[in-house]
């Protein structure tokens, strides 16, 4: 397939802004990572969300199961990205687990059928995956030829991370089953995304990191793959950019590191020498209390980024020793700034 005109580069590193996006589901931290990138380079942002908010962009409503006038917004745009979806941080019973699956599962189908009402249908779809949809490793690396998990080795897994892989997986059929044939479409298996924003992950390590709590967790041998919104939005443009690009997309830094690195490196970026660390049963009663699930912490996540490398992409961030100071720097000259409001 071509690469339209509109995305047509000298320099791939810094391609020029596609004239019009739209996020659907992008009221989330992520929707308002891209959002705030692709307005501040001159695209024309619309998000589309169940519950509207006030930004600098056209935002417009939707319920996630039927049709309606937020279709319109499709029209001859030239990306949508696909970020509906209900969160994953709560404890895994059968309601949620029924809600985790049908947002995902049903609003892709539904923005499928939209696609294919259109005169004019956007030339790219990305559709938000993850990076748990690979098998429990601390052996080796996953690239996007890496295992899938829910395979005969992980047969002994804990119950909560066959259903995350199971919802993947059927995200992912569901995605490339739908829409125009016309539509290049790529599967944004996204690492943990990192950012200063309040309430994300790095917002929520931070915070156990000062509390003198951010030890490693479990035997600390886990590994986290992750990867620095800077670099995340960079390589939405990239893959924008390179009309070649279609299928599962590894969205991950380079080098994840085990849990007990990856803590300690938290800890340096903040000053803090020590911090308490957790056994199996700690975050088993933790995350019972919090309502969420130790999977987000125990399953060993070691993804990287194969196809993006190959395609000639050059992380800004891709140590997290480096990533995690910069990091720090900007959650802390962010509270300055509230601070003085």
């Amino acid at each position: 397939m071509t690469v339209m005109s509109a995305y047509r580069v000298s320099d791939p590193e810094t391609p020029v802004a596609p004239a019009r996006v739209v996020l659907i589901g992008g009221s989330g931290q992520i929707g308002r990572i891209l959002g705030r990138h692709f307005y501040t380079r001159g695209s024309d942002v619309c998000v589309i969300a169940r519950t509207t908010y006030s930004a600098p962009w056209r935002v417009a409503a939707w319920d996630a199961n039927h049709m309606g006038p937020w279709t319109k917004q499709l029209e001859g745009a030239d990306v949508v990205i696909n970020l509906a979806g209900r969160s994953v941080n709560c404890r895994y019973h059968r309601w949620n687990r029924r809600e985790i699956l049908d947002s995902r599962v049903r609003s892709t189908e539904l923005l499928g059928q939209a696609f294919g009402s259109l005169r004019n249908p956007p030339r790219l779809w990305l559709n938000a995956s993850t990076a748990t949809i690979y098998r429990h490793s601390l052996d080796r690396e996953m690239d996007e030829a890496g295992e899938l998990g829910g395979t005969e080795p992980e047969k002994d897994v804990p119950d909560e991370w066959r259903f995350s892989i199971d919802v993947a997986k059927r995200w992912e059929e569901t995605f490339f089953w739908s829409g125009h044939s016309a539509t290049r479409k790529v599967a944004l298996r996204s690492a943990m995304i990192m950012s200063p924003d309040r309430g994300g992950v790095f917002d929520t390590l931070s915070r156990l990191v000062r509390l003198r709590l951010g030890g490693k967790a479990g035997s600390g041998r886990q590994y986290v793959s992750w990867i620095h919104e800077q670099d995340f939005a960079r390589a939405v443009d990239f893959v924008i950019a390179n009309g070649t690009i279609t299928g599962a997309l590894n969205l991950a830094s380079p080098n994840p590191i085990p849990n007990s690195e990856f803590m300690q490196k938290l800890r340096q970026a903040w000053g803090i020498a020590h911090g308490l660390s957790a056994t199996e049963r700690m975050l088993e009663v933790g995350a019972f209390f919090l309502r969420t699930e130790t999977e987000l912490i125990l399953k060993s996540r070691r993804v990287v980024p194969g196809r993006l490398l190959n395609h000639g992409f050059r992380f800004d961030f891709p140590n997290w020793a480096e990533a995690s100071k910069d990091l720090v720097s900007r959650w802390r000259l962010t509270n300055r700034k509230r601070q003085k409001r």
